[in-house]
Formats: structure tokens, C-alpha cells, sequence
């Protein structure tokens, strides 16, 4: 038994090495740009062993995007506990905000770089991705049954709020928010207060 969990945390090791060099890799010169072979020299490895691990680097590319938006969802899950569907709406824009500040190459490789078409073809291979989508769903539509929102159509007030919050992430984590700074003030609190003030726009709604 020890011997099987001793490989067991072998591999799990190598798949992170990989991913690892992967992800530095694909953020430094692109999806397109980086082979399997880079990612083998980047690690001291030969091509063959990340065959063993990853059919090819849409895969890689897949599991990091899979990764990410696992790690999102962990930081959300305790937004569960707040009753009042309004404030668990505000709280995962903020926890959403978070997520991208703090894990700047993770967000990149989710909503930034373009991806292989592959696996945009086929919806399944996204799940954890529809997951948070459903999310957000789900908390407009507890809104909705409280009085807010009404007469709008779910789906598009989904895709406004994610758009409006992710524009502020991809400004922030492509440092595209000095253009907007005024009176010394330092991304992170232009970001909070535009959050402060998309929020006053959905009280109104």
C-alpha cells in the first residue's frame, strides 16, 4: 500500500510540474507558440514523459482552465451561507474580483488568451465553466423571486453583470487601469470603487 500511494503522489507531482511549466509557457509566448517539447526542456524531461500524463498541449491547456475555474468555485462556495440572494450576488462579484487580482496568470489562461478551438466545439469539455455560469444564474433568478430584477431576462442579465465584472478584471490583471487613474489612485481602489458604483446601478434595477 505504500508503495502504490508513493507512485500515486509521483504522478500527481509530475502533472503539476507540468502544468506548472505549461502555464508560465502559455502566459509568456502564447497557446500557439508553446509545444510540448518547451515544456519538456522547461522541466528537464523528454517529450515522451508528458505524453504519459497529457495527450497534447490542448489538454494541458484544458486542465489549467479546468483548475482555475475549480479554484474560483472553492472561493465562492461559502457565499452559500449568506441568505439574502441580493448580497450573495454582491459578494460573488467581489470574491470574483478577488479571485482575478490574486490569481492574475490563472485568469489569463481562463478569459484572456485565446483558446483551443477543440474544446470550444464541444460544451462538455467546459463543465466547470458552466458550472459558475449556472451559478450566477441561479442567485439572479433567487433575486428575481424576491422582487429584484423583474421582467428581465435571466440569461442576458447573467452575461451583463459577468461582462461588466470581468472587464474590470481584465483591465486589472492586463494593467490597463493606469489609463483610468486619477488623484493617485492605485488600481486595486479604482477597481472597488467602480465595483461600489456597478452595484448602486443593480439597486435600481
Amino acid at each position: 500500500m505504500a508503495i502504490a500511494n508513493r507512485k500515486q503522489r509521483e504522478k500527481e507531482e509530475m502533472r503539476t510540474l507540468i502544468l506548472d511549466a505549461a502555464r508560465s509557457l502559455f502566459l509568456e509566448k502564447g497557446y500557439e507558440n508553446t509545444s510540448i517539447r518547451a515544456i519538456a526542456e522547461n522541466i528537464e524531461y523528454s517529450p515522451g514523459t508528458i505524453y504519459l500524463y497529457y495527450k497534447d498541449k490542448d489538454e494541458i491547456f484544458h486542465a489549467l482552465h479546468e483548475e482555475g475555474f475549480r479554484r474560483m468555485l472553492e472561493k465562492m462556495q461559502p457565499l452559500e451561507h449568506v441568505q439574502d440572494p441580493f448580497e450573495r450576488l454582491k459578494a460573488m462579484g467581489a470574491v470574483y474580483l478577488d479571485f482575478a487580482e490574486n490569481n492574475r496568470d490563472f485568469y489569463d489562461l481562463m478569459f484572456i488568451i485565446q483558446v483551443p478551438v477543440s474544446h470550444e466545439e464541444n460544451p462538455d469539455d467546459w463543465q466547470m465553466g458552466h458550472n459558475t455560469l449556472d451559478y450566477l444564474k441561479k442567485i439572479i433568478g433567487e433575486c428575481q423571486q424576491q422582487g429584484r430584477f423583474q421582467g428581465r431576462n435571466i440569461n442576458y442579465m447573467a452575461f451583463a453583470i459577468w461582462s461588466m465584472v470581468h472587464g474590470m478584471s481584465a483591465l486589472y490583471c492586463r494593467d490597463r487601469c493606469k489609463a483610468f487613474h486619477f488623484e493617485n489612485m492605485e488600481s486595486k481602489e479604482l477597481m472597488d470603487n467602480g465595483y461600489k458604483q456597478f452595484v448602486a446601478m443593480l439597486e435600481k434595477l
